[in-house]
């Protein structure tokens, strides 16, 4: 497939140097003219194990090419897949603003191809951000409607700095949220040879996923952290302890509690059996 990639920092350095080594043809997108003529050279922008070869064979078989030119990148493909930064602002949000600022881009050119087209989402977002930023701001600059004459999808990532090449292509999970059957069932080939399980869902709900995942990694390490000071006040080894704890992946380390409104359905139930 033809594919073009909307920022060339880790996410999408990685999926470039993945999807065409998959066989794909990419485009690779970036305001910045250094990573542009890094690509273009054959470089890799970023320090990732694997990635720089990747890199290098891509651009020597003509499977990939960089460019500051949306509408050439847009007019070329058939995916677009929004890997741009979202930083963080002093309050807390994330900033939304380049990827607004790319997908009214996106939509310029897409106002000009008559083939469908799928812009997929891959940057860090909070729940909401693609009913309330991106395709607004799609459906404005193209002038068309999303989900009838182009595709949106949200595709959250899960690499790891490091072993991100190792990830991509061995994920715990594949989630497409998308606006409409069409677009999802484009965006599935980019998976084809993936034995994780692939999950099809609206992109409400893949929003959330990742938002989830993020959270819950945030709270293991904070649960960790308490866990090891308790422990160092006692004068235990908190390291083996964690240890021992994990090996319980029945309880501990299970989806078992991880129901919402479990612990009010329990609540309930024992109130009724109290009666």
């Amino acid at each position: 497939m033809k594919i073009s990639i909307f920022g060339l920092g880790y996410v999408g350095t990685v999926s470039a140097g993945c999807l065409t080594t998959d066989g794909h043809f990419v485009i690779g997108v970036d305001l910045n003219k250094t990573k542009v003529d890094l690509i273009n050279q054959g470089t890799s922008p970023i320090v990732e194990k694997d990635i720089g070869e990747m890199i290098a064979e891509a651009v020597k078989n003509k499977q990939l090419r960089a460019t500051q030119d949306v509408h050439d990148a847009v007019i070329n493909s058939d995916i677009s897949l929004v890997c741009v930064g979202t930083p963080s602002q002093l309050n807390g949000n994330l900033d939304l603003s380049h990827v607004r600022k790319v997908c009214e881009q996106i939509g310029a050119a897409i106002k000009e191809k008559s083939a469908f087209h799928v812009v997929v989402a891959r940057s860090t977002m909070l729940p909401g951000s693609m009913r309330s930023v991106l395709i607004p701001a799609l459906e404005s600059f193209s002038g068309k409607k999303a989900g009838v004459d182009f595709g949106v999808c949200n595709n959250p990532e899960f690499l790891r700095e490091g072993t991100a090449v190792f990830d991509y292509y061995n994920p715990p999970k594949t989630v497409i949220g998308e606006t409409d059957t069409k677009a999802g069932e484009l965006l599935m080939q980019l998976y084809i040879k993936m034995t994780a399980p692939l999950i099809r869902t609206g992109v409400e709900t893949a929003e959330m996923v990742k938002y989830a995942d993020n959270t819950w990694h945030a709270v293991k390490v904070a649960f960790a952290n308490e866990i090891g000071n308790l422990c160092k006040a006692e004068g235990v080894d908190g390291h083996k302890v964690m240890e021992i704890f994990c090996q319980d992946t029945k309880l501990n380390l299970s989806p078992y509690y991880m129901k919402p409104d479990l612990l009010l359905a329990a609540l309930a139930c024992q109130r009724m059996c109290a009666r």
